[in-house]
């Protein structure tokens, strides 16, 4: 058995994060929960394990992110007003969200990984 854990998005559905990762890349389109939104291709983010907000105070505890150092490898995605030096994640068709967040200090962004589905392209 593997020591990556399986985590459970909102739908209840279980991700093998292993599957999820090819030459430490994210091996799937990762599209938005709730439509049909592309929002990163294959191949182009990190995976980034237990990076949280310290300052976030949420109900939900997320604690497995795709890390994305430039904002242009995103294919649709919305950005919120700066907040306290982040600016929240969304979908850009349905405006769902947040599904992470962009930290303008560093220009790193954060998907996290239950709040998007993948899709197999092979």
């Amino acid at each position: 058995m593997s020591e990556t854990e399986a985590v459970s998005g909102p739908d209840q559905q279980e991700l093998d994060k292993e599957n999820l990762i090819e030459d430490g890349k994210n091996k799937e389109l990762i599209q938005c929960q709730r439509c049909p939104c592309k929002i990163l291709n294959p191949g182009f983010s990190l995976p980034t394990m237990n990076h949280k907000a310290e300052d976030a105070d949420s109900e939900e505890d997320i604690s497995d992110y795709w890390q994305v150092g430039d904002v242009y490898a995103f294919e649709n995605l919305g950005f919120s007003k700066t907040v306290s030096g982040l600016k929240y994640l969304i979908c850009a068709d349905c405006e769902i969200g947040p599904i992470g967040w962009h930290d303008i200090d560093t220009k790193q962004s954060y998907v996290a990984l239950s709040r998007v589905r993948y899709l197999n392209t092979n």
